[in-house]
This record gives structure tokens, C-alpha cells and sequence, in this order.
């Protein structure tokens, strides 16, 4: 079974919205163990639907509409599909009940085109709208699947989780299942990662693996098919502890969602580390990715952004000599910063960034010179130094990951374990 999903709609070809849709349904079909190799977007437009329909008919068993069941002139997805299957549309009781209390809860005047959102394939299945008017609706003609849905996404994913997924599943029973596992790694690039794991990607098989340069990171996507969750899991997780033994060192979570942040401030609320910052060149950036982590206020107590050379000597205390021997672009200062935030905010950990954002020199130092200092309570303050080549934008925002790497190896040699 391979699916195909069309999206409808000249705002998208135009690039007014982004096609969260077909996103959202091929990641569904994913987890069902429906293949999906095709995604079209068409415009608003009969006749350039009939053609990739009749593309998609020759290729795929499963035609996965979204977008074009709403009651104005444009909206003509379902009448050109039933057109093209010669099916007929009737009018659903049910849904259109739906639509007319819809406007009566929300005081306003419902037009007769509103009623086009309740029809639906006679010969067809009905999928409810719980938060919106355009029904969804299947049917089958000549062993191929047609599936209309709705366009807003609120309204599409909550039809499909609630409806159209246990459909799905009902009746594609038999497919095998997909599952997948992102791996997320900082401090490598792509192109060592894979030299790393390339005999292990030249000869995969089940899992597949996948690598993903990111902005600042990268992702390897682990596949695995087989008859059952239990199974797939199983495979996933062999392989996940094959390629850590290779390269572990830079692995620091799993899954779409997660962050470095995310992952870092998880980690110091799990060993009750407090943490404190001092800022230059990153300008409270850090502490801004910081304190998105829920809870982060029981260990983050605060942090001071210094950012002239003034500052760091008044509002850190950075000694003067260290400002006028080594400058403020040098890891003398970093180390100071860092340690004169741990003992103004009486915190476990404090970390400094220092540096040039650019695009000018600053003290002779060319830009993306930055200083990052780790300061522990009884223990060694660690200066790590870096040249980044970025914009201003991306170098302050490569100091930051940098600082969260730092942190998180600190958590791991002090006895953190994943």
C-alpha cells in the first residue's frame, strides 16, 4: 500500500502558508506502515487537479486530499474529484445539523453556500468535524482509495487522529509497521559523522539510517519496519547502541521536539545543579534559551549581561588589570566573568561568553573570536576559545550551543548518566 498526498490550494503554491498538512498526514501514515513516495500541491484550478489526479491514479493506491472543502467559489476539491469518478455528492444530515448549531452558538448568519461543507461521497464514509464545518470523506472506485480532508490544521489533525487514523489502521491491518528514532548530535559535522559511521550506512539494511545537517547540529533518522512496535523498537534501539559506541561522545537526546537547551536544562533540574550566566557578545541569549525549559527557576538563579568594558568591571566586578593586560576578547576575562557570576549568585555553575559578534574587528580580534568559560563551585573553571565564520546573528547563536555542550559534558563527567 503507497499513498499519495495532494494539497490544494494557490495560497500554498504562492507561498502565502506553509504545507503543515502534508507533513502532519505523511508522518501519520508513516506510524501506520503506509508508504507515502509522492507529495503534490496544486492550485485552485479543476482542470490542474483532474491531471494530478489521473499522475497520482498510475503510481499510487491511496489519494490523500487536503484543503478546497470550504464553502467559497474556490473551493471545489471534492466536486472535481467526484467529477472525475463520476460519483455523486448528497447532502450529510448529520453534518450539516453540525454547521447550522455551529452558527447558531456563534451568533452569526450562516449563507447557503455554507452547506457545501456537508456533502460528502454517497456511496462513500464520513469522517466528523469536531472543530470545524468541512466534513471529511472517503470512498473507492477501481481499487484505488480517495480521502478528502479538510485544510486547516486544527481541523485536519484532529479528524485524523480521531477518525480517519483508526480507519486507516482497521483497514490496512496487514501493513507492516514503520517506526522511527531521531538521534541528535552537536560538536560534529555531517561530514565526519557519516565518515565515522560509513560502514555501518553503506551496509544498512533494517533500520535504515538517515543523516540531517541542521542549523547547528545533526540528526540521524533510524527506520525500522517490521510486524510489530515491540519489534521495530527492538531494532531501533540495537542500532542506536551500535552507532553510540562509535559516537557517543556528541549525542545528546532523542526526537523531533527536543532541543540542546531543552536537553541541558532537563539535565540540571534532574541533578540539581544551580546555574548562573554572564553575557558579552551573546547579549542574554543564553539565559533566553534558558528559561523556555519549564521549572527551570529551581536551579537558574540569574545572570548579568556586561556587555561594554565598563560593565564587566561595575556590574561583575572583572578586575581592571585583567581588562587592560588581556582585553576583553581573551579567556582571562571569560574565566573571570564566569567566576565572579558563581560567587555573586552563590551557584554551582556559571558560564561566560565573551567574544566578537562582527561584523568588525574588536580589539584586534577578527569576528566570530569568542571565549566561553565554565565556572564549577570546588573545582577547575574550564576556557574553551573558537572562531566561528557566521553573521553576527548565527555566531552569537553557535556561542550559545557551544555554552549548552559545555554544560552538558560538565553534567556527564560529573556522574550524569542518560
Amino acid at each position: 500500500m503507497n499513498a499519495e498526498i495532494i494539497s490544494v490550494g494557490t495560497e500554498l503554491l504562492m507561498g502565502q502558508i506553509v504545507n503543515s498538512d502534508a507533513a502532519f498526514i505523511a508522518k501519520e501514515l508513516t506510524g501506520l506502515g503506509i508508504d507515502s513516495y509522492f507529495q503534490t500541491v496544486v492550485g485552485d484550478n479543476p482542470g490542474k487537479i483532474k491531471e494530478v489526479i489521473k499522475i497520482a491514479e498510475s503510481r499510487s493506491d491511496l489519494l490523500i486530499f487536503t484543503g478546497g472543502l470550504g464553502p467559497t467559489q474556490d473551493d471545489l476539491t471534492k466536486q472535481t474529484v467526484a467529477d472525475h469518478l463520476g460519483e455523486e455528492l448528497v447532502m450529510d444530515e448529520a453534518g450539516l445539523t453540525h454547521i447550522r448549531q455551529w452558527f447558531e452558538r456563534s451568533g452569526r448568519n450562516m449563507t447557503k453556500n455554507n452547506e457545501l461543507q456537508a456533502l460528502v461521497f454517497r456511496s462513500g464514509i464520513v469522517f466528523p468535524n469536531p472543530i470545524g464545518q468541512a466534513l471529511g470523506t472517503y470512498t473507492e472506485k477501481d481499487g484505488k482509495g480517495y480521502l478528502l480532508l479538510p485544510g486547516p490544521p486544527r481541523e485536519l489533525e484532529q479528524m485524523f487522529r480521531q477518525f480517519v487514523k483508526p480507519f486507516l489502521s482497521g483497514k490496512y491491518e496487514d501493513q507492516q509497521v514503520i517506526s522511527s528514532k531521531t538521534l541528535r548530535f552537536f560538536g560534529i559535522g555531517e561530514s565526519a559523522l557519516t565518515t565515522m559511521l560509513d560502514e555501518m550506512i553503506r551496509n544498512q539494511t533494517n533500520p535504515t539510517i538517515a543523516p540531517y545537517a541542521g542549523k547547528y547540529e545533526v540528526t540521524l533518522r533510524l527506520t525500522a519496519n517490521a510486524a510489530t512496535e515491540a519489534i521495530c523498537e527492538k531494532l531501533l534501539d540495537e542500532k542506536k547502541a551500535e552507532i553510540l559506541a562509535i559516537v557517543g561522545e556528541y549525542h545528546y537526546g532523542d526526537g523531533d521536539e527536543s532541543s540542546l537547551s531543552e536537553v541541558v536544562g532537563k539535565k540540571l533540574l534532574e541533578e540539581k545543579k544551580s546555574i548562573s550566566a554572564a553575557e558579552s557578545l551573546t547579549g542574554g541569549l543564553f539565559q533566553a534559551e534558558l528559561v523556555k525549559v519549564p521549572g527551570i527557576s529551581e536551579v537558574f538563579a540569574g545572570g548579568i549581561v556586561s556587555y561594554q568594558e565598563g560593565a564587566k568591571q561595575r556590574a561583575l566586578g572583572v578586575p581592571a588589570h585583567i581588562l587592560e593586560t588581556y582585553g576583553m576578547v581573551s579567556p582571562e576575562c571569560a574565566v573571570a566573568m564566569a567566576e565572579r557570576a558563581r560567587e555573586l549568585f552563590d551557584t554551582q555553575l556559571a558560564i561566560s561568553f565573551t567574544g566578537v559578534a562582527g561584523p568588525d574587528r574588536l580589539e584586534d580580534k577578527p569576528a566570530g573570536t569568542v571565549w566561553i568559560a565554565l565556572s564549577q563551585k570546588n573545582g577547575p573553571t574550564a576556557v574553551q576559545g573558537f572562531r566561528f565564520s557566521r553573521d553576527r546573528l548565527g555566531n552569537r547563536e553557535q556561542s550559545v550551543m557551544q555554552g549548552f555542550d559545555m554544560i552538558r559534558r560538565n553534567l556527564l563527567e560529573s556522574g550524569f548518566t542518560e
